[in-house]
């Protein structure tokens, strides 16, 4: 029995501290290149702790589980590349929007893959992947079509614009399905230039600078 003046046994939340937000960064790199390399069946928190020179105990003081890990790594590293399209034309923020979506085609297409079907059975992983990496580039590219809209580029009720996200990133994901390819920024920007601004009514063509 501990004596009166014995310190308390530190709380999770204590133990949690000592990771490193530079060194969380390191763990959560190291399970997304994991789950793109061998996808989320074989993800395990020995092979995370192996990768990374961590300790496998430290692991499971810190996230519990391996779905635990993989939320937070997702959310960890959430990046935010198209909020900062603006060229001052449509045909132009989707351009630049094809060319960011494609230049990461060949890391973000393996991840959603490997995820896919476990986020099917799992909500909250589920709801990871979308705002890692679907969420905010459908509110980005749906910002895009507004500006349009407000410069009077295309009509406010046209039915096309609702669906220009989906017609963007759905094709990022398909090809590789349909072709073994990745939709790169080549493909992608022709895609835009020959699918999308044509339902808009915007004539293709390399927005100005």
């Amino acid at each position: 029995m501990p004596s009166p003046d014995s310190a308390p046994e530190p709380a999770p939340a204590s133990r949690r501290s000592k990771i490193t937000p530079e060194r969380a960064q390191e763990l959560y790199a190291a399970v997304l290149e994991l789950l793109r390399e061998s996808g989320y069946e074989s993800l395990t928190m020995e092979g995370v702790a192996s990768r990374t020179r961590c300790g496998k105990s430290t692991l499971y003081r810190q996230w519990g589980s391996k779905p635990e890990l993989v939320v937070a790594a997702l959310r960890g590293t959430r990046r935010m590349r198209l909020p900062n399209i603006d060229t001052g034309t449509l045909a132009g923020d989707l351009l630049a929007a094809a060319r960011a979506i494609g230049e990461a085609s060949g890391r973000d297409t393996p991840l959603m893959h490997a995820l896919s079907h476990a986020a099917l059975q799992s909500p909250e992983l589920l709801c990871a992947l979308r705002e890692a990496l679907i969420m905010p580039e459908i509110a980005a590219i749906d910002s895009m079509v507004r500006r349009g809209q407000e410069r009077g580029e295309i009509a406010a009720d046209l039915p096309a614009a609702e669906f220009v996200a989906a017609q963007l990133l759905g094709v990022m994901r398909a090809r590789p399905l349909l072709e073994g390819r990745y939709a790169d920024a080549a493909y992608l920007t022709r895609f835009v230039e020959k699918a999308i601004l044509p339902g808009l009514g915007l004539a293709a063509g390399t927005p100005q600078s």
